[in-house]
């Protein structure tokens, strides 16, 4: 046996999966007309076109068919090179005397070409000149990086001749097998799996990296190795810097749109570099933008945030920059879906991963309650929750319909639901009926009372048909419509969420800035359920994403995160409070040093600026939206002349009240009158701001 033998009988030993692909092949060899004769498998690097190529041959020759393997990386894209390859793999002199060898044959031929991208230049030439001249009983594998060009799929010779076939990773059995194959420990397969989602030479680094004695779990980042040959086989030379960083940006957000890539790459035409990403084998297209295959997306973003933290840094900026502002100006089903790709940045921090599927499950509708649907959410509280936990859903489920979202399927079907109470709109009476919602109101009356405007939700129900509270596409949507709650929900000054088992939840509830309430805990059918709530009047959602963003970056980057900025506290003011802290306010706007002394600058009201625009000063930010509440009343006729009394009075003062009557030409009694009217007026904006916020 020679040396060769033995490698051939390795490689057919660590074969697996492909069974699709061998059956084709198999099936088409075997034909007495060959259903096709070009079969091309296109795939991105290392996804395995060279070891089924290898397979192929082996199917082949077993079959008493000559097969001829040429790999195009190995010479030039000339005709004369691919010639002398050629006849360097038939033994012939050249490639007319293989013409006319296989003219005069009548047997089967099976010609084998790798890395075919190599050959773009003979590409024209391959389709009308060197495959035509072939005997029809000659079957042709083309293997390489990209599909087949337009030219191939529109011509009407080639479409009744053409297979492609487009080769993916391993599905999650034959990873299983392949790893079992290769020792790798059973414990250990659920770890390699979430980085190498299946990819083929993912998996056999990975395999040799236990072969080298590891036995721990996988991780991606201690193994700049693996990292290092996995960019390599994605990505071999980039045409400029920006092409660079346009694939950074592919990366690390979930779709990647023209829009989104100019605000990424702050370039004003980034078309070039989106048609760049669009050719790359890696990317795939859908109807909403791009998005890399899941392993390429792993190493490149795992070797963005170790070789340029702060470029990682910068581009999560931008992105969420840009999705806090599509978030106020879409709606509906677009700003759901702009939600979804929000949160997404946060999918390699360690917490939030296992909680989420991340592709967007686009087939499931988000609807509110209709009458058909009480059997079937019911029936899901019970199957999970009980007889008495059904009892209280299908009695908010009258008290408040419009409280509760359906998750539906193609069919319209109910696949989850979720409740969000408002506590404040309900009667004492509904809220006594159920100790979840008594004991929550109880503690927000102790702890946290309610101010006029303001109110509070209870997410009294929330789970999936099939997993409950398990991760699931369906649950990913229910927690974003949540997250969505926070953001939009105008006057929201509390929430509350409850878990079946609030310890699994501590590490990520604790992320995200929600705090365990013991209290408010209770029990329903022998079933203890533990609660988290926020306080958005201590920290707003604007405040909340920046919280967040900071413990993403730190984490995903790897590095310790550094203790916490000391955060100035949000002060709660009461409405009579607020209306003198306004008026201090407006007597001291001209004088800076006197405005930080003011609450207000610890109010929702600033500190929700003050997100939105790190490093100013709170005085200033005070004094902005004092100025732009002055402008409404500028603006609108029939404030106007309380505006020009305001004006006079605080912005652009006179030296006293009876001077600016006089600069008015007003009577003394007619300009305090629309003074005071100023100042209710400025009042009730600031007010509004306050229990609303800037989200």
């Amino acid at each position: 046996m020679h040396l060769a033998d033995r490698l051939r009988q390795a490689r057919r030993r660590r074969f697996v999966g492909r069974q699709g692909e061998c059956e084709l092949f198999r099936s088409a060899i075997a034909a007495q007309e060959l259903p096709f004769c070009v079969l091309w498998i296109h795939g991105p690097g290392g996804v395995g076109k060279t070891t089924l190529l290898r397979e192929f041959a082996s199917l082949a020759t077993g079959a008493g068919i000559q097969v001829l393997y040429l790999d195009a990386k190995y010479f030039d894209p000339t005709l004369e090179a691919f010639g002398a390859a050629l006849a360097q793999a038939l033994g012939e002199e050249g490639r007319d005397a293989f013409l006319n060898r296989l003219a005069t044959s009548g047997e089967r031929l099976v010609l084998l070409i790798d890395t075919y991208e190599e050959l773009n230049a003979l590409d024209r030439w391959l389709r009308n000149t060197f495959l035509p001249q072939l005997p029809g009983d000659a079957l042709t594998v083309l293997a390489g990086r990209n599909a087949p060009g337009r030219e191939w799929r529109t011509d009407a010779g080639w479409q009744s001749l053409l297979k492609i076939v487009s080769l993916r990773n391993f599905n999650r059995e034959e990873s299983r097998t392949y790893l079992a194959a290769q020792q790798v420990p059973a414990a250990r397969h659920r770890s390699v799996l979430e980085f190498t989602h299946g990819h083929p030479l993912a998996l056999s680094l990975v395999a040799d990296v236990y072969a080298q004695g590891h036995t721990g779990e996988f991780a991606a980042e201690n193994e700049p190795d693996v990292i290092k040959v996995l960019i390599e086989c994605f990505v071999a030379e980039l045409p400029s810097l920006l092409h660079r960083q346009a694939l950074e940006a592919c990366v690390l957000v979930h779709i990647t749109t023209e829009a989104l890539l100019s605000e990424l790459l702050a370039v004003a035409d980034p078309y070039p570099y989106f048609e760049w990403l669009r050719g790359l084998s890696f990317i795939e297209s859908t109807q909403t933008g791009l998005f890399p295959h899941e392993l390429a997306r792993e190493v490149l973003s795992a070797d963005l945030r170790w070789r340029n933290r702060d470029r990682y840094i910068e581009l999560h900026s931008r992105a969420r920059r840009y999705y806090h502002t599509r978030l106020q100006q879409d709606s509906g089903e677009r700003q759901q879906e702009m939600l979804f790709d929000y949160i997404y940045l946060h999918r390699d921090n360690p917490l939030v991963k296992p909680l989420f599927e991340w592709q967007h499950p686009t087939h499931i509708a988000i609807e509110p309650v209709q009458p058909d649907d009480r059997p079937h959410l019911l029936a899901m509280v019970e199957q999970y929750e009980g007889i008495a936990s059904a009892a209280l859903a299908a009695h908010w489920l009258d008290c408040q319909p419009q409280s509760v979202l359906v998750y539906r399927d193609s069919a319209a079907q109910p696949l989850g639901f979720l409740m969000s109470l408002a506590l404040h709109t309900a009667t004492e009476a509904e809220r006594n009926l159920d100790p979840a919602t008594e004991r929550a109101w109880r503690y927000l009356q102790s702890h946290a009372p309610l101010r006029p405007g303001e109110g509070a939700t209870y997410f009294r129900f929330w789970m999936t048909r099939e997993h409950y509270h398990s991760p699931s596409p369906v649950q990913s949507l229910l927690l974003t419509s949540i997250v969505r709650h926070y953001l939009t929900t105008a006057g929201l000054a509390f929430s509350f969420f409850p878990v079946r088992n609030p310890e699994m939840w501590a590490k990520m509830s604790a992320y995200a800035d929600l705090i365990r309430i013991a209290e408010v805990d209770f029990t329903v059918g022998g079933i203890t359920y533990g609660i988290y709530g926020h306080d958005w009047r201590l920290t707003p959602p604007a405040a909340w994403l920046s919280l967040l963003a900071e413990r993403e970056v730190a984490m995903s980057a790897a590095v310790q995160p550094s203790a916490p900025p000391t955060r100035t506290p949000v002060l709660v003011l009461s409405a009579e409070d607020f209306t003198a802290a306004v008026r201090q306010a407006l007597r001291d706007f001209a004088r800076p040093d006197l405005l930080q002394q003011n609450p207000l600058v610890r109010s929702r009201l600033v500190s929700d600026r003050l997100a939105a625009e790190p490093g100013s000063e709170p005085a200033a930010l005070l004094q902005k939206q004092i100025l732009e509440a002055a402008a409404l009343l500028r603006d609108s006729p029939r404030d106007r002349k309380a505006y020009l009394a305001l004006d006079r009075t605080y912005l652009q003062p006179a030296d006293s009240q009876e001077q600016a009557a006089e600069v008015l030409d007003m009577p003394f009694s007619t300009y305090r009158r629309h003074l005071t009217a100023a100042v209710a007026r400025v009042r009730e904006i600031l007010w509004q701001r306050e229990l609303q916020g800037l989200s």
